[in-house]
């Protein structure tokens, strides 16, 4: 796992575009597409905004959900909504090279069953996801793997559904799927995840981010989230 250490979280979104930039390029050179999952959250959103700037191959790129709430279409509780806006509204990007999480429907482990076959048809059986992208909670949970949540234990499925977390259910990309992509990008911002990320730069396998393989990791981290310590 490398950690490259930044000023704040802009400078993080920044950076994280560059580099995606970097890899949907040489994915699509070398592949013909370039598939990478999303997470939620404020800096993630800043980085898609920064990455719809860049001059790509936008027709062979491909984005999915890490995970999603339980929640119905334009909830401002869904990752959804702010994915789009940041997106489409900016770059070139077709519309259906957003593959939304179907939360909506009434069956539940039926819809992450379907989510897991449309991932099959744009990434290959079993798919694999040329970069994804996580974020780290001050609790050590990464996508909607949360601690103490029995969707830790999955290990034959792709997608799966959780119990409550913080007020909602949620769908997930497993452990089985992440690991299988060809690259982890963190981004990890303030003061609040420093003690995670040390955990999770260690290894730590009693969080649930700390099962996410490291040997295709980078981190993006800001120096709040850094602490005391510090890493280069």
């Amino acid at each position: 796992m490398k950690i490259q250490v930044l000023a704040d979280a802009d400078a993080v979104a920044q950076a994280a575009a560059e580099f995606i930039a970097s890899e949907a390029q040489a994915a699509v050179k070398a592949r013909g597409r370039f598939v990478m999952a999303v997470s939620g959250g404020h800096t993630p959103w800043q980085m898609l905004r920064a990455l719809a700037n860049k001059v790509l191959p936008w027709e062979d790129l491909h984005v999915v959900q890490v995970d999603e709430r339980v929640a119905p279409d334009g909830d401002p509780d869904r990752n959804l909504t702010p994915l789009r806006d940041s997106l489409l509204e900016h770059a070139p990007l077709p519309p259906d090279h957003i593959h939304a999480m179907p939360v909506e429907e009434s069956d539940l482990e039926a819809a992450a069953v379907k989510y897991a076959r449309q991932l099959e048809r744009i990434a290959g059986s079993p798919p694999v996801l040329d970069l994804t992208n996580l974020g780290l909670g001050p609790d050590g949970h990464t996508a909607s793997l949360v601690p103490g949540d029995p969707v830790l234990a999955v290990t034959d499925r792709d997608v799966a559904v959780t119990g409550v977390y913080q007020q909602r259910r949620r769908m997930t990309l497993t452990y089985p799927m992440l690991n299988r992509s060809r690259r982890i990008l963190w981004l990890v911002t303030g003061a609040d995840k420093a003690g995670m990320l040390a955990r999770l730069e260690s290894g730590d396998q009693s969080i649930p981010a700390g099962r996410i393989r490291q040997d295709v990791a980078l981190v993006l981290a800001d120096r709040a989230a850094v602490g005391k310590a510090g890493s280069n």
